[in-house]
């Protein structure tokens, strides 16, 4: 159950980071001018799809704790950088955002950084 709680952490975090990105897109450039920016902003985080990333982010919160009950931080945490997988392959689906050799390596490398970090 523990691995659950884990992969619930990074699933409701990507969900955060993937709809405040779609909303952002979404409501255009932010203004030049420092009234018309915190205008901007806070129609944005009034949004319901912001509201509900917000809320994602805190239930990630309550399933990480659930999941430090039972399990090492040093283990678990590792786990966390599939979400940087995740937002990658995902912004390259909804958003068209372009998978470079770079970010390819990268991901390479941080998978295996998570199988071995994993370890014991």
């Amino acid at each position: 159950m523990s691995y659950f709680y884990v992969l619930l952490t990074i699933l409701l975090t990507v969900y955060g980071q993937i709809a405040i990105k779609w909303q952002v897109l979404k409501a255009g450039s932010m203004p030049e001018d420092a009234a018309e920016k915190v205008k901007f902003l806070f129609h944005l985080v009034l949004h319901p799809w912001v509201l509900s990333a917000f809320l994602a982010a805190f239930l990630a919160s309550v399933t990480w704790m659930a999941a430090m009950t039972k399990l090492q931080l040093s283990h678990a945490y590792p786990f966390m950088s599939l979400a940087f997988v995740l937002v990658i392959l995902l912004s390259n689906l909804f958003f068209g955002e372009p998978i470079n050799a770079y970010k390819l390596i990268g991901v390479l490398v941080v998978m295996a950084g998570l199988a071995i970090g994993s370890q014991g």
